[in-house]
């Protein structure tokens, strides 16, 4: 039994309590929820809705919650039910009930853990957009692993997601990056105020070998054929690099398609139809501090030039135009400031700030070795990239490793500990268990156990301790996963995976026998139990695949 299946349980006793007492089945909730309790001796399951029903129906929380618990304890695979301070119910399953599980789990393979828990949100999940003038830094990967875990995460439950990465091509970054082109092919320092590193005269070497007549161009013209090459060259190692660390967009938008349509003229007019822009010395500014915004914003400035923020206005009304609810934008560390604009721009265009724009921000990552943070990177030469990172641990573990916090706090990532092949690194300990389920399956098949049917499983033999507690925890996910999808929070699987899941297989492992020993009959209770290390392996497997990580089968 699931804990949906028990909370509905639970709600179909309250309903007869209701008839049977004559209350009022309108204060009844359409729906309730029941939870581990802390200490796993107060029973399997807790309850409050009497305490949350007392006061509506006006009967005391105990009296209701006695009424509750005769009813309950009748109910099929409810083995008891006892009543616990000022009204709380802790529910004890029977063996065969918390033991279904097992085979529910098998049998749902990768749909076990999915939902319609955000069913009809049509989301635009935008993350890293790293500016293409240079490799992706480790910032921009930390948002690589956890955007694409949250979209993955907010489809599992239900919603319409499109991921999105925004190319900044347009604008005075675009110059300096192709003046700093043109002077690395000349064999000149970069710009005071350009780019440097390896990669830049990599970008140059290229550009001239795809497009040799450059070398007899006047200076204006080849930056201009260095500027087009070049953000072409750099677009294509962003998304190659991405593509191997396992995150593909369903969208690649080019800011200067924005330009080149006309987006940002469209953006200006739907702004001044809602009555908040004005003019003032020369420039067109967006009255932002009607919505909470410390100053209002120019869009376009007296020499007819865009800012920034003009495109930021102009992106978030294509993404609105295209059918996207909420637009769900991930920034780095040093882009709090733009919350209160962007909200408030959201606002201006007549949406709701808190329902249609979510904006997450990501903190630091240090990349350690030998205890002292990474500094430079071989080939971007200022900062540490995603080859840098991937190079040093691994895709499977750089992905886990991102994803494990939350991304609101600054980690550190040694490389010492997250190649360690030893149960102190994470991703180690619960690929473990992912190989260790797999190899079971491959040794009992060896020795003639087989699950058999579902309908020859024994799901009253999975009694012990530790089988139970495994169940308990298998039985989290589809909860766990939600919540990971509603908080925009992936950590929550990693944390999950590590100390409910592996923690208890491991357990259950040292002191359930799966296998049978030399000689020894093959049994229901070897049977149920291979049921059971299945079902771990399916739940550690769809687990991992939510943080974009391999469950290996041989470790």
């Amino acid at each position: 039994m699931t804990p949906a299946e028990l909370a509905s349980v639970v709600l179909a006793a309250a309903h007869a309590v209701f008839e049977q007492r004559g209350l009022d089945r309108a204060a009844l909730p359409a729906s309730t929820v029941v939870e581990r309790p802390r200490n796993p001796e107060h029973g399997d399951y807790a309850s409050t809705l009497a305490l949350q029903l007392s006061k509506k129906v006006g009967v005391p929380p105990r009296e209701l919650a006695t009424a509750l618990a005769d009813e309950l304890g009748r109910a099929a695979g409810v083995k008891s039910v006892e009543i616990a301070g000022p009204g709380f119910l802790n529910i004890r399953l029977d063996a065969a009930a918390a033991g279904q599980l097992a085979r529910l789990i098998v049998e749902a393979g990768a749909e076990y853990g999915r939902s319609d828990r955000l069913a009809g949100e049509k989301i635009n999940l935008e993350f890293v957009s790293a500016n293409p003038t240079g490799p992706v830094h480790i910032g921009g990967v930390r948002w690589a692993a956890v955007g694409d875990a949250l979209s993955r995460l907010l489809r599992a439950t239900g919603a319409d997601v499109g991921t999105e990465y925004y190319f900044n091509d347009a604008g005075s970054q675009i110059d300096r990056f192709a003046r700093s082109l043109l002077a690395a092919a000349k064999g000149e320092p970069a710009p005071e105020d350009g780019y440097g590193g390896a990669y830049i005269a990599e970008i140059a070497t290229a550009v001239q070998a795809r497009r040799p007549e450059v070398r007899s161009l006047d200076d204006d013209a080849a930056q201009e054929v260095f500027r087009v090459e070049g953000v072409a060259l750099m677009f294509d190692e962003i998304r190659s690099s991405l593509r191997d660390f396992g995150v593909e967009f369903d969208t690649y938008f080019n800011e200067k398609d924005l330009h080149d349509r006309g987006e940002l003229d469209l953006a200006l007019n739907r702004l001044r139809a809602q009555g908040h822009l004005y003019e003032s010395e020369g420039a067109t500014w967006l009255r932002t501090t009607d919505f909470g915004d410390d100053k209002d914003r120019v869009l376009r400035k007296s020499n007819g030039e865009w800012t920034y923020f003009a495109a930021d206005c102009a992106y978030y009304l294509d993404k609105r135009e295209r059918g996207f609810e909420r637009v769900v934008i991930m920034l780095g560390a040093d882009h709090h400031g733009y919350i209160g604009r962007m909200k408030a721009m959201a606002a201006c265009f007549g949406d709701d700030p808190e329902r249609n724009l979510e904006i997450l921000i990501g903190q630091l990552v240090n990349l350690l070795r030998d205890g002292a943070p990474m500094r430079m990177s071989k080939r971007a030469g200022t900062v540490i990239t995603l080859e840098d990172l991937v190079e040093a641990i691994g895709v499977d573990a750089a992905r886990y490793a991102l994803a494990r916090y939350s991304s609101d706090s600054p980690i550190d990532i040694d490389i010492e500990l997250w190649t360690r092949a030893t149960r102190d690194n994470p991703v180690y300990y619960v690929q473990y268990v992912a190989a260790r389920t797999a190899g079971v399956a491959r040794n009992a098949a060896e020795v003639g156990l087989v699950p058999g049917d579902a309908d020859a499983f024994r799901p009253e033999l999975l009694d012990h301790e530790k089988e139970n507690e495994l169940l308990k925890a298998l039985a989290e996910f589809p909860a766990v996963v939600a919540t990971a999808a509603e908080l925009r929070e992936p950590h929550r699987v990693a944390r999950y995976l590590e100390e409910s899941v592996a923690a208890s297989y491991h357990r259950f492992y040292d002191n359930c026998r799966v296998l049978p020993l030399g000689d020894e009959e093959v049994t229901d209770l070897h049977r149920a139990r291979l049921w059971l290390n299945n079902a771990t392996r399916t739940v550690i497997a769809n687990g991992l695949h939510l943080l974009g990580v391999s469950a290996p089968e041989r470790m």
